[in-house]
């Protein structure tokens, strides 16, 4: 890579090597080369203490701007956390590579760096392959590094001995092994650029035992480590970025078709989120009057209280738009595919993405592949030199606002009933109305749990973009846990974190809440409590019989269990709660506080409905 007389790499040129390389890396599953092409050599007549691969590892992962390393230490890893400490990263450690997995990606998600996760070797890179599916699944940049057998003992059955490149391949953009400690650098730079590049992913980086031990000079390290490209501008929200822009002919005709449509709308996602679009999206939509819906990570981009958000009124606002830009959001099964009945037979989508794959598997009427910063600005550009706008009086806008009041009526009145025992409903309202009190940054929510997470998506708004972590893209359960400790981390603690959960959600990795204890983070942990899988013993009586017909039934969990009772035993504030007034009065504490916290609250066990929206398909 070329450098100026100072040694300052050209910002543009970086951006374009690095999107190239990072490319043609994941394409071909090697490794990036090194780009500077100065000399390593080593003087051997240094006095400083050598430097092994573990130190070696995270001084790489530091020079990447890796910032947040969760995990759990074993062997062969445990120093590579502590050197990672020193090196500026701020290593948390959980409790399994599963809860870990999915913090380093929601840490990835909110800050626009790569989340970094260490595992052992073995079933401790087998569990980090949660972490790793969801990052990919949901776009999220994340590392995994793990430790793995010595080369020596492969096929001998060493310790832990397992193929662990083979396993991670399907779930990354690129998986490099570094086979000598010299390899280290190159490797995680590769790694962390795959991860980072165009549509956002996981890879991984395979570290044998005897190459964390092997050793080099501090000169020899230095060297290696200068001569890795500085991708950090790349971080910046619309930074580097800024180069990926649409073709003005294709930025026109989208114009165009939005500019004639009778019913427009504006969709966009949690890609819009990551990409810091939300100046870009307000502004058209001021601009134009033109309706919007948010996915649920999308929700805050525009303000859920903005007059023209038509989620009240999604299903209306599907069936009858005739042209949708679509931003950072996949038309999947969260969108319905963008097929009928769900859409309009006739409808014509703007797409708006960074991945020219998902514009050919989507084939939408324009696509318009870049950065949604640099698309966006184009398209408000083209629309400030010859402006329209609906207005309130528009037909569509007034039918959308006019279906959103209804719906909105009807929900108040089913959330202002207290009930005991509470449901959904009446208890979430008593979480948002909490949640509005709280002083200083709006607070991060965290929600999963069939029920729980659907009702809270109606309910719960959000004001801010990224202030919202769910199930995502997989609909996964058992991510809440180290979404929350990720968001708590990653702002330093400033920001509260409210992660509302159902009972079956939170116990995929309940006992995370030692984490939060441990690191004294500012998460309130809510669990609606209906004790089971979407709640009671619902089977028919023709479904009974055979010789475990007295065993509990399949969605069933002890009754009322004693959740709050487990983050006690780690020295957190516990709450167990029957009613509304005593929900009332547990949030209000427990928000004040700003401490590791669990509010156990019981839901009459038929409350919600089973699989929530998705009951269809059990």
């Amino acid at each position: 890579m070329p450098r100026t007389a100072t040694g300052k790499i050209q910002r543009r040129k970086v951006a374009e090597h690095f999107l190239g390389a990072a490319e043609k890396a994941e394409k071909a599953g090697q490794p990036l080369k090194e780009v500077a092409t100065s000399s390593v050599a080593s003087t051997g007549t240094s006095q400083a203490k050598p430097v092994d691969g573990a130190d070696l590892v995270a001084r790489s992962l530091a020079k990447m701007g890796v910032k947040y390393l969760f995990g759990v230490v074993g062997i062969p890893v445990t120093a590579l956390a502590t050197f990672a400490q020193k090196a500026g990263i701020r290593f948390i450690g959980l409790r399994n590579e599963q809860a870990a997995g999915y913090a380093a990606g929601a840490a990835g998600y909110l800050t626009g760096v790569p989340g970094a996760l260490l595992t052992v070797s073995g079933p401790g890179a087998v569990h980090g392959l949660a972490g790793l599916s969801n990052g990919l699944a949901n776009s999220w940049p994340i590392v995994m590094i793990s430790g793995s057998a010595p080369t020596e003992e492969v096929g001998r059955g060493g310790f832990q001995e397992f193929d662990q490149i083979a396993i991670v391949k399907p779930f990354v953009k690129y998986a490099g092994r570094a086979e000598n400690v010299r390899a280290v650098p190159n490797t995680v730079q590769s790694a962390v650029s795959a991860a980072a590049a165009g549509r956002p992913g996981a890879a991984y980086v395979d570290v044998p035992a005897e190459v964390l031990h092997q050793e080099v000079s501090e000169a020899e390290a230095a060297a290696l480590l200068n001569a890795l490209v500085d991708i950090q501008p790349f971080y910046t929200p619309g930074g580097l970025r800024k180069a990926l822009s649409a073709p003005p002919p294709d930025v026109a005709a989208a114009v165009s078709l939005l500019r004639n449509a009778r019913s427009p709308l504006v969709v966009f996602g949690k890609g819009a989120a990551y990409a810091h679009a939300e100046d870009g999206i307000r502004s058209l939509v001021d601009r134009t009057g033109i309706p919007f819906i948010a996915t649920p990570m999308g929700k805050g981009v525009v303000p859920d209280s903005h007059p023209l958000n038509a989620g009240a009124a999604r299903s209306l606002a599907l069936a009858g738009a005739d042209v949708a830009l679509v931003v950072g959001a996949q038309l999947n099964w969260l969108l319905h595919f963008g097929e009928p009945p769900r859409w309009g037979k006739d409808v014509k989508f703007i797409q708006i993405d960074i991945s020219e794959d998902e514009l050919k598997l989507r084939k939408p009427a324009v696509p318009l592949l870049g950065d949604a910063n640099a698309v966006l600005e184009q398209i408000n550009v083209a629309i400030k030199d010859e402006p329209f706008s609906l207005g309130k009086d528009h037909p569509w806008v007034a039918k959308l606002r006019e279906k959103a009041e209804a719906n909105g009526k009807r929900l108040a009145e089913s959330l202002a009933k207290d009930v005991v025992p509470m449901n959904f409903q009446c208890s979430m309202r008593v979480v948002r109305d909490e949640l509005a009190k709280v002083e200083g940054p709006h607070p991060i929510l965290v929600s999963e749990g069939a029920n729980t997470m659907d009702v809270g998506r109606t309910v719960l708004n959000q004001e801010e973009p990224r202030t919202r972590l769910d199930a995502g893209t997989w609909g996964t359960m058992g991510v809440g846990m180290g979404y929350a400790i990720a968001a708590a981390v990653v702002n330093d603690g400033k920001r509260l974190v409210v992660a509302v959960e159902g009972d079956s959600a939170f116990g995929f990795s309940a006992v995370e809440v030692e984490v939060l204890v441990r690191y004294n983070l500012p998460v309130v942990v809510i669990v609606f409590n209906n004790s089971g899988i979407y709640g009671g013993d619902r089977r028919e009586d023709a479904e009974l019989g055979g010789p475990y017909a007295s065993d509990p039934a399949p969605t069933d969990f002890v009754s009322e269990a004693r959740y709050d009772q487990i983050i006690e035993a780690f020295g957190g504030k516990g709450y167990f709660v029957r009613t509304p007034a005593e929900l009332v009065a547990a949030c209000r504490e427990a928000f004040a506080a700003k401490k590791p916290a669990v509010i156990n609250a019981v839901i009459d066990p038929f409350a919600g409905s089973e699989s929530g929206r998705m009951h269809s398909r059990n």
